[in-house]
């Protein structure tokens, strides 16, 4: 059996609180710590070392970054630290860019805590948790995410074109390319698939 030291990062204390008691019944965490204060993040990294770091992805209550970026930081600088995400926010677009900047997981925060420690078990051991089910689509460009937020926000066509200073035509075959990437039909529905994706914010 191998043994867990877990550090998480979160900004709600009574989340860390409910995890650090539910995994105590586990023998396999010798220790679980938490931090909100993001300026001790660094300190206690390089001072504790900690075989798996959890961090959130929002985290707007203790910082202006969200927990993808961090953890970008923290592997820049500690290459070998294997971090996971541990988020409700579930979207094929954040397992996407936490694979690609190097996390060893993705693991949603509604898990049992069972299953939790079994994951992170096999992390420990050099495995990466990453959920296949919903296949990745073709990752749109900052533009193309651009013209679909334009489009939630309820800009028409041709006030598009006239924001991005590009013709309508040049428009229409943006569109057309989010349309393949996205598999959709519509505007309408390219908005609604890219929230879901995650690539733009829910409208409110």
């Amino acid at each position: 059996m191998f043994l867990i030291n877990i550090l998480l990062v979160d900004d709600h204390v009574l989340f860390s609180k409910s995890l650090e008691i539910a995994l105590s019944d586990y023998p396999e965490i010798t220790s679980f710590e938490s931090v909100s204060d993001i300026s001790r993040l660094d300190t206690f990294v390089e001072t504790n070392r900690p075989d798996i770091l959890l961090m959130d992805i929002n985290l707007k209550n203790i910082t202006s970054e969200d927990g993808l970026e961090l953890a970008k930081q923290i592997l820049d600088q500690y290459p070998e630290q294997k971090i996971v995400i541990l988020s409700g926010y579930d979207l094929p677009i954040y397992r996407k860019e936490a694979e690609k900047i190097g996390t060893k997981g993705f693991i949603n925060k509604n898990t049992e805590p069972e299953i939790l420690v079994s994951f992170l078990s096999q992390v420990s051991q050099g495995a990466v948790i990453f959920n296949r089910e919903i296949p990745f689509l073709e990752e749109l460009t900052e533009s193309e995410k651009q013209i679909l937020q334009l489009i939630a926000d309820g800009m028409k066509r041709k006030e598009i074109a006239a924001t991005l200073y590009i013709s309508e035509r040049t428009l229409s075959n943006h569109l057309q390319h989010i349309f393949e990437k996205l598999n959709v039909a519509s505007s309408v529905e390219a908005v609604t698939k890219a929230i879901q994706m995650g690539y733009i914010p829910p409208i409110c």
